[in-house]
């Protein structure tokens, strides 16, 4: 028997993650616009809130019997601009503008990283643990470390996002919780 309401709301629920994971990306957006204007102090409320969709997106996607190979390659995008690019660009308009150069090439060596971090997930068999640290634990530490700008020079932070890269990038097995 066909009913129409039954089958729309299938599709909303089917929907449901990828919704949620393009809010992360929005709040990303968002935060990224921010720092351009100068506003890094309230890019963090967006990075935070793009990190708690993250969280929520991949719960419902498997309470609703709705994972899919498009829903993880859109999360991995959305990620890459939350946790990769925003706290990279909050990090280096804040503190890191300090070494023009020196500031530049960690902050892309960092993102690259994130991309490839995100990249090399997707491309395996997901075993229950992750390999490297997740650009969104990376991103959300990134993030956090802002509240350190006013005790420390600009040095910290390249050496920070240098490690958060390699950690990233690393075959670190870290149990999923």
């Amino acid at each position: 028997m066909y009913l129409p309401g039954y089958f729309e709301h299938s599709k909303i629920k089917a929907q449901l993650a990828n919704a949620i994971t393009l809010m992360n990306l929005s709040f990303g957006v968002f935060a990224i616009i921010l720092i351009l204007k100068g506003l890094g102090h309230m890019s963090l409320l967006f990075i935070f809130l793009a990190a708690l969709f993250d969280r929520f997106d991949g719960m419902v996607a498997r309470h609703y019997n709705a994972e899919s190979h498009f829903g993880k390659e859109l999360d991995s995008l959305c990620d890459l601009v939350s946790f990769g690019l925003a706290p990279a660009l909050l990090i280096y308009e804040t503190a890191m503008y300090l070494t023009p150069k020196l500031g530049i090439i960690v902050t892309v060596f960092y993102v690259l990283a994130g991309a490839v971090r995100l990249a090399r997930y997707n491309s395996n068999e997901f075993d229950g643990a992750f390999y490297g640290v997740p650009i969104t634990a990376a991103g959300v530490a990134m993030t956090l470390s802002y509240f350190l700008i006013p005790y420390l020079g600009p040095l910290f932070f390249v050496v920070l996002m240098l490690i958060m890269s390699v950690l990233m990038i690393s075959n670190i097995r870290i149990a999923k919780v």
